[in-house]
């Protein structure tokens, strides 16, 4: 199956020009430390997406496009590390490496995967480790995304695990590196090079996807090969996956040892004059819940019912309940949950408000899963990573 986009040229005419049309300003946060504007632009195969950067190109989601269980893959976020990503795939002579700590190295070509392996498919979120990092105060470093660093789809490829059967993986397997075809401009920046345990990666959960919501992965989204590793957050989802190699000890690289690192306690909390002392990769996704509508500084006639969603999720252990408050946190009542998707999707959650009296009001959500862990009211650390802070948005009754 080839990609709709195979002409290098043509891609970076049309990346090149969508840095400069923009389409629309929008407010782009709810305080009023924000005074610029985002701006809105059209990258290939991507519809209208909130522009952080054009190169590497680094694209937010809009939240209206959170009302759908599936996020349309052009409407899906776009997060890369290195100046240089692939723009040029010959699907015809790719070839996906997977060496090191096996008995028979694999070179694999796509029409391999898709023909001589069973497929797999599973619904998971996939977020970006610093999605809403720009409501962290104080402020830290990093790309400052809003709420739409993140989108759920559906994904299909060949389990991880099959193709170490394949491979005939040799005794005392301890970790897995995974490589993508994206480079760097310098040659002293590392390669994104990131590691699962070797258990993890073969737990047959873990995939090696061609397809997100049942089409080919866009360019911008890996194509055409991505990692997926549900429940984790999307730093280990490498994006054009090309390498992937067993090795009989730690892997030792900047992405895992010094990049991606969040305090070591369940809630990936500390203090801007206390620092944690002690720090480990960031892995398992947080307790989630966001909302869809309605949005920040809409305004509200009294006296109608007011349909407020939004999503909820978390590492895969299961959302068990959704809170809503009206009044700035005092009081919570229950949301309505609907049916799950699968355990590593989100979950939508509904709840009727009719206010009776005009003014402003403070509308905060939090979701708690079936292991017990719930959001938190503050939180703070040095990365601005895996934020599971109770949400809030401000709306005005008329």
């Amino acid at each position: 199956m080839n990609h709709p986009i195979t002409d290098r040229r043509t891609f970076l005419r049309w990346s090149g020009a969508a840095a400069a049309a923009v389409v629309a300003g929008i407010p782009r946060r709810n305080e009023p430390s924000f005074a610029a504007e985002s701006e809105l632009a059209r990258f290939p195969e991507k519809t209208d997406l909130i522009l952080l950067t054009d190169r590497p190109p680094n694209l937010e989601t809009p939240i209206k496009f959170f009302k759908e269980d599936l996020t349309p893959n052009d409407a899906f976020f776009v997060r890369w590390h290195l100046g240089v990503i692939p723009t040029s795939i010959d699907p015809a002579t790719f070839r996906l490496s997977l060496g090191g700590h096996v008995e028979s190295p694999l070179s694999l070509s796509l029409d391999e995967l898709r023909k001589n392996f069973e497929p797999a498919s599973v619904v998971a979120v996939c977020q970006c480790s610093g999605n809403s990092r720009s409501f962290y105060e104080p402020r830290v470093p990093g790309g400052q995304w809003g709420h739409g660093a993140v989108g759920n789809a559906k994904w299909t490829g060949v389990r991880l695990s099959d193709l170490f059967k394949k491979a005939k993986i040799k005794g005392g397997p301890v970790d897995v590196s995974l490589k993508g075809l994206d480079r760097a401009p310098m040659p002293t920046t590392p390669d994104f090079v990131k590691a699962l345990s070797f258990d993890h990666a073969n737990d047959g959960e873990v995939i090696v996807a061609y397809a997100m919501n049942d089409k080919p992965l866009p360019m911008l989204n890996g194509y055409p090969l991505r990692l997926i590793v549900p429940g984790w957050y999307a730093t280990y989802w490498v994006k054009s996956l090309s390498e992937i190699n067993v090795l009989p000890q730690a892997f030792k690289g900047f992405w895992m040892d010094k990049g991606y690192r969040v305090p070591d306690n369940p809630d990936c909390q500390e203090l801007p004059t206390e620092l944690a002392k002690q720090t480990v990769p960031i892995s398992r996704m947080t307790v989630r819940s966001l909302f869809t509508t309605p949005t920040a500084g809409e305004r509200i006639s009294a006296g109608q019912q007011v349909d407020v969603q939004g999503v909820a999720f978390d590492e895969g252990k299961g959302i068990k309940q959704v809170e809503v408050s009206i009044d700035g946190g005092h009081q919570w009542s229950a949301a309505d949950l609907d049916a799950e998707i699968g355990r590593y999707s989100w979950r939508r959650w509904r709840f009727g408000w009719t206010p009776g009296n005009r003014g402003q009001f403070t509308l905060m959500v939090r979701a708690t899963n079936l292991a017990g862990r719930t959001q938190a009211e503050r939180q703070w650390n040095r990365g601005g990573y895996a934020r599971n802070v109770i949400e809030s948005v401000e709306v005005s009754v008329v």
